[in-house]
């Protein structure tokens, strides 16, 4: 693609790193039919190549964003499988992810809408905050029929299930069972800890059990990626710089022993932003080479325990698990066998529902901030999945499972939930009888 940036805006790192990513795409519309917005709207402007045009023209321009733009712009759910199936390698995350920034820089919103997204930024990335926010919520439910659509929407989506209590503060050390064989840092998260702790619960039991002693590190917290994805650059980059110092400070603590063998993260969303660190913080002398290492060092749970060796098998009171691949872990970091490599070696019978590439409509925020076709894509995706007739349905990100427990018949659990129970853990919640 053509493009026409002065030397002056290509003096900004961030548009000179837009111009090449534009200048990769060759406009052969390959990204168009796996795009979930596309296959549901059938707008081109809703494709990932419509939206690459739009961003474009912003962005050469120097103008701020019309209305025009951010409706498509904020239609799209970054689930990156235009990514997974480009050709030329136009990395679209990035692009995007400036385009948002512009967007929140230039663009008036309306008012409900910048209370809505100021609310989510300040209070989703903070489990104490996120934890009141839920219970007033549900208090709210009983008033949902005289509120505003989009806000009825929102309060639909606070669970029913009883909350997590989140981690204690300050540094947390689980050592290994026998023998130590790794020593790992695990990114605790924020959103994760108040509706799903159970999860860290059980990925520190199946790494200990497996040799590892398992750190979670002061001062780290939410990866950043709530905030980056709403556009609101100075909260995520401040969210990750914390990260990299209380990591690289953990870091530097273990060397005498033998150092940091990975930072695992569980949350799939959270794992392809930490992964990213070394671009955010590319331009930054203090933090570029360590945010670099930390993105080197970071592992999804299912790519570490492939790492790690052989889960074993067990016989189990289920056979039948229908895999759902996260749209951040299949196309944002590239990992599609790992997860049922490991459930099939702990023994189930792993399939997949039809269009596993589309998304099933969460993506973070998305699932709040555009309802009406976040549900469209999650009843596509229920739909697909019943069709497996599955047992149990194994995933791994929290939005997902939030996004899809109330549309399916099976309980709707995290992939190391399943292999935790397969090496001696407790049975997952809807999967114990109970």
């Amino acid at each position: 693609m053509q493009t026409n940036f002065s030397l002056a805006q290509l003096a900004d790192a961030d548009v000179a790193e837009s111009e090449k990513i534009l200048r990769n795409c060759v406009h052969c519309g390959f990204c168009i039919a796996n795009c979930p917005t596309f296959v549901l709207l059938g707008d081109e402007l809703d494709s990932p190549r419509g939206r690459i045009y739009l961003i474009k023209d912003m962005l050469e321009h120097d103008r701020p964003a019309s209305d025009r733009v951010v409706k498509h712009v904020d239609r799209c759910l970054s689930c990156l499988s235009c990514m997974t199936t480009c050709p030329s390698g136009v990395n679209y995350m990035h692009l995007v992810d400036h385009a948002r920034n512009h967007i929140e820089r230039t663009y008036n919103r309306p008012a409900f809408d910048r209370a809505a997204r100021a609310m989510l930024a300040a209070v989703m990335p903070y489990p104490g905050r996120f934890r009141v926010l839920l219970r007033l919520a549900k208090l709210g439910r009983a008033f949902s029929g005289l509120m505003p659509g989009r806000l009825r929407a929102m309060l639909a989506l606070a669970p029913s299930t009883p909350l997590s209590k989140p981690l204690a503060a300050g540094r947390i050390v689980w050592p290994a069972e026998g023998e130590r064989r790794k020593r790992v840092i695990l990114m605790q998260g924020c959103v994760q800890q108040v509706l799903a702790a159970r999860i860290n619960e059980a990925t520190v039991r199946l790494l200990t059990r497996l040799g590892c002693e398992v750190i979670v590190a002061d001062g780290s917290g939410c990866c950043g990626a709530l905030t980056h994805h709403l556009g609101r650059e100075a909260e995520a980059y401040a969210a990750v710089k914390a990260n990299v110092d209380a990591w690289t400070a953990e870091m530097e603590v273990a060397r005498s022993g033998g150092g940091i063998d990975a930072i695992v993260v569980n949350a799939s969303g959270c794992g392809t932003t930490v992964k990213d660190y070394g671009f955010m913080l590319r331009t930054d002398e203090a933090y570029a080479d360590r945010a670099n290492e930390i993105s080197m060092l970071t592992r999804d749970i299912s790519e570490f325990l492939t790492e790690l060796g052989e889960i074993p098998a067990a016989e189990l009171p289920i056979d039948r698990v229908t895999y759902h691949s996260a749209c951040s872990l299949q196309h944002g970091q590239k990992v599609t066998a790992a997860p049922k490599i490991l459930l099939q070696a702990a023994g189930f019978d792993v399939t997949e529902p039809a269009e596993s590439h589309l998304c099933c409509g969460s993506a973070g925020t998305y699932n709040m901030m555009q309802p009406d076709i976040a549900n469209r894509l999650r009843d596509r995706k229920a739909d697909n999945i019943s069709r497996t007739r599955p047992e149990a349905i194994a995933t791994g990100n929290i939005g997902c499972m939030m996004q899809l427990q109330d549309a399916v018949d099976a309980p709707v659990v995290h992939t190391v939930e399943l292999l935790d129970w397969a090496t001696g853990g407790p049975a997952p919640a809807g999967l114990d009888g109970g």
